[in-house]
């Protein structure tokens, strides 16, 4: 039975009584703490497809028209919430939206609860269903070095799911705890597309478990309701990156929805890494294995893994079946090293500075604003040429051009994210196509002609070129200033 109070709707949770003991139980003291404090905003709504085969229907809208900014907290920056649902007594789970809660249903396989203790470190403290294996879960889900931050969000991949879970540090007056308890709660899907409709509630379930330890009922009763119904037997894959196409792209995305998912922070990844983007993008349409690493919080660099893998969006019919998925780890650690030394190409983020020295593990290694590689034939792929740097100025321009037409415009019919998912998609279809094409024709001979057309630049980007063929296995010959290859 879970009563609320009036005194704080989101956090304020009178439990009566625990209805299930622990797992296993984590030293607990008292602490006090303070709930959100949210506003209202107007919506519409639209339909977002984030994989070919599901469908959500989602709030949106926008006060200005103006694209959200992500990042690794979640209040503050001048927007408002959504009306939260914890001044509703009828609403079974406070930080849900109304529509997140009668809409499609998501699969969640497993709810946990994460725990430092000082004696025995990260541990699983509590989870649902009991008998679920979560080996490891308690590392991913509480980045290393997450004691020095306040609060962080946590994509990950568990073996043929994915997690999101969300970390809060809270004080308290107890020389058991050090002076601080740190917890995360979070769950397992086995897609990660939908998961971001339950952040709010995560992160505000984590501040209930700091304040008030072992009172489940809220988790438990979430569970049950948004259970998986998994087939009887699994083939254990992981999906990769979702195939965008123009029909799949959200329109006006309400400034929320693009703090927590990760679609809505594809124009903060490319202002962050600048001219440098096009050099990501090689690697990612080469099916390189990308390793980026920071410390914490790590919310916002696993948007950057999502966003890495978007670059190699192409929606031609049969490109890339022959070529290994490029799949999203989002956070990885040392206990992930095993999983990693089999994947043919992948993208992940890590806050352990250990895997710099690991490069039998990745192929380019991002340190911040920073790009590098130990392998000697990928070495010039990291200098940008007059066509990359031309490419970038196009999409910067173009960008201009949308924010321009918004502020004066109040033009709402698509955004930041359209723009640049749709420009790197277009100029992958346009390499490809001729490719196609040239590989198709009675002369399969590219020219200097047919690189430029492409995009690209004859000189600057002849081992991309060379690289690009042999990947997707695409049989022409490459004929630049009466240099050959097969």
């Amino acid at each position: 039975m879970v009563k609320q109070s009036d005194r704080a709707p989101l956090l304020d949770w009178e439990e009566i009584p625990p209805s299930q003991p622990a797992v296993r139980r984590a030293p607990t003291g008292i602490a006090a703490g303070t709930g959100w404090s949210s506003g209202c905003s107007t919506a519409t709504t639209a339909t977002i497809t984030c994989s070919p085969t599901r469908n959500l229907t989602a709030v949106v809208g926008s006060r200005d028209g103006s694209p959200g900014r992500p990042r690794s907290g979640l209040s503050g920056h001048g927007w408002d919430r959504p009306q939260p649902l914890g001044t509703d007594r009828h609403v079974p789970f406070p930080g849900l939206s109304v529509r997140d809660q009668w809409e499609e249903k998501d699969q969640i396989v497993a709810v946990f609860v994460v725990t430092f203790d000082t004696r025995s470190g990260n541990m699983v403290e509590w989870c649902l269903p009991h008998d679920i294996n979560l080996d490891g879960v308690e590392f991913k889900s509480m980045a290393s070095g997450s004691h020095r931050i306040t609060n962080d969000f946590i994509y990950f991949r568990k073996g043929s799911y994915f997690g999101l879970a969300c970390f809060a540090n809270m004080p308290v007056e107890s020389e058991l705890e050090r002076g601080a308890r740190m917890k995360s709660v979070g769950i397992l899907s086995p897609s990660y597309t939908l998961l971001y409709r339950y952040m709010h509630f995560l992160e505000n379930q984590v501040r209930h478990q700091l304040q008030c330890p072992g009172q489940y009922s809220p988790l438990e009763a979430f569970y049950e309701d948004k259970k998986a119904v998994l087939p009887p037997t699994g083939n254990g894959l992981v999906t990769a990156c979702p195939t965008w196409s123009i029909t799949t792209i959200n329109r006006c995305m309400h400034p929320e929805m693009k703090i927590t998912h990760p679609a809505g922070c594809m124009s903060q990844f490319i202002q962050f890494f600048g001219e440098q983007i096009m050099v990501l993008w090689k690697f990612a349409l080469l099916r390189k294995r990308l390793l980026i690493f920071s410390p914490p919080p790590v919310g916002v660099v696993c948007y950057r893994v999502y966003c890495c893998c978007c670059l190699a969006n192409v929606s031609l019919p049969g490109i890339g079946v022959s070529v290994p998925e490029l799949r999203p780890f989002f956070y990885i650690n040392i206990a992930d090293i095993p999983a990693l030394e089999t994947e043919m190409s992948y993208v992940a983020c890590t806050t352990e500075k250990i895997f710099e020295e690991k490069k039998d593990l990745y192929d380019v290694y991002i340190d911040n604003q920073n790009v590098k590689t130990h392998r000697s034939h990928l070495q010039p792929l990291l200098r940008l040429n007059a066509a990359d740097k031309e490419k970038y100025r196009k999409l910067s321009e173009q960008r201009q051009m949308l924010l321009y037409s918004q502020e004066v415009d109040g033009d709402c019919t698509s955004n930041e994210e359209d723009l640049f998912i749709l420009f790197f998609m277009e100029l992958n279809n346009r390499i490809f196509q001729t490719l196609s094409e040239v590989a198709g024709s009675a002369d399969p001979t590219l020219t200097a002609e047919h690189v430029r057309a492409m995009g690209l630049d004859p000189q600057g980007d002849r081992s991309f070129l060379m690289d690009l063929l042999e990947v997707y296995g695409i049989d022409v010959t490459l004929v630049i200033e009466n240099l050959c290859c097969q």
